[in-house]
């Protein structure tokens, strides 16, 4: 399927292209013209189709998604791994390891608060970071995700996020959650969310919303969704920076 347009208007913000991420930032900031920002890093799903040429990193959702972080006062990053099977979680995860870090550091940046956004397939991605959330790790986000291994896929325990999520602490975690998601990824929702009800987890219901919502199903619940986790993770991390 080619990229399909984001729910929301795409703001205009300052775009800026690394080797395996794309940075943004507030038009009216520079890296090193004011305190550092927090920022919210965005993890594309996957596995990737075979065929396709384009780059998860452009497709409007994920610009969509980076703009409105930057124009909501954070540095927004989209964040690209190379899952092409689910063989390759083990790199993938590295990739989002190094990534991760390479973006802690970037001018610009509090590198003591960042937020994790994970989409679909990424879901699997986020187990480790729920088993063992770092310091600076501000919130979790998941949407739409795939949190639950089968058995048939012959992925190893460690991706199940089913099965990470109860050592995640403290750590905010938001779900987004849609009503009519693909048949074998709402018992791995389900699970998780059974699993979670000691750890700090909210949760958004999409009641009509599909997989892939935010670009597939343009009505007023889906923007109000994206809207609402938007604010839901900016608030968490500026709470967390003006508490210092």
């Amino acid at each position: 399927m080619e990229p399909q347009p984001f729910v929301l208007a795409t703001p205009d913000v300052l775009r800026e292209r690394r080797e395996s991420f794309d940075v943004y930032r507030a038009p009216d900031t520079a890296p090193g013209e004011d305190a550092p920002r927090p920022a919210v890093v965005f993890v594309h799903g996957g596995p990737r189709p075979p065929g396709v040429e384009w780059r998860p990193r452009d497709q409007p959702v994920f610009v969509g998604y980076g703009s409105i972080a930057a124009a909501a006062g954070v540095v927004g990053v989209v964040l690209e791994h190379h899952m092409s099977s689910l063989a390759e979680c083990a790199a993938a995860a590295d990739e989002i390891a190094i990534g991760v870090d390479q973006v802690r550091q970037l001018p610009g940046v509090d590198p003591n608060r960042v937020a994790l956004w994970f989409f679909s397939g990424s879901g699997l991605l986020a187990a480790d970071w729920l088993k063992h959330p770092p310091a600076w790790l501000t919130c979790l986000a998941l949407t739409y995700p795939v949190l639950q291994t089968l058995p048939e896929w012959g992925v190893e325990p460690r991706f199940d996020s089913t099965l990470a999520v109860s050592d995640s602490g403290a750590l905010p975690i938001l779900l987004t959650r849609v009503g009519r998601d693909r048949p074998e990824f709402v018992s791995g929702v389900n699970a998780f969310v059974e699993a979670a009800h000691a750890t700090n987890l909210d949760i958004i219901d999409v009641p009509d919303g599909q997989h892939g919502f935010d670009m597939l199903d343009h009505t007023g619940e889906s923007r109000d969704a994206v809207s609402r986790a938007m604010a839901w993770v900016v608030a968490r991390l500026m709470t967390d920076t003006a508490a210092d």
